[in-house]
């Protein structure tokens, strides 16, 4: 089974987080447990190992919105920490710049380190089952997790 350092995985997960779905991808090796990361058609800073197109021994890391960490984690936060709000909350999300929006709201009610706390916790959460799901174990801090 490939190990991964948590902390590895977490950098390889928000580079495929930050574009469009298929935008950015990162693949780990299941044979060596090594992450690579390509941006359109390009390998960044790395070269591809040679049966990287043929073989199904690497596999993609997901974007946020295949492990529901996008809008939908931002829908559980409001309806558990602030239902008063969740409605408003909401209503960010139909039209661009929902994030700034949401984030510029959570910090006017002083609420913008738990909505931090809340998605880090969640990510990991979803980010080490997937994992678990995939036969890949997590490594956090030096230990197996």
């Amino acid at each position: 089974m490939p190990s991964v350092k948590y902390e590895d995985l977490e950098l390889a997960f928000d580079f495929v987080s930050s574009g469009a779905s298929m935008e950015h991808n990162a693949y780990i090796s299941l044979d060596a447990g090594t992450i690579h990361w390509v941006s359109g058609d390009d390998a960044l800073g790395e070269e591809l190992p040679s049966d990287f197109d043929t073989s199904d021994r690497y596999i993609a890391i997901p974007h946020k919105n295949d492990l529901d960490l996008g809008r939908q984690l931002v829908t559980r936060f409001a309806e558990i920490e602030l239902p008063d709000h969740s409605g408003k909350i909401r209503g960010f999300f139909s039209n661009r710049g929902a994030y700034a929006r949401f984030k510029d709201f959570l910090a006017s009610i002083g609420r913008l380190e738990a909505w931090y706390r809340f998605e880090r916790e969640a990510t990991e959460k979803a980010l080490t089952e997937w994992c678990r799901e995939n036969g890949v174990q997590v490594v956090k801090d030096g230990a197996n997790k």
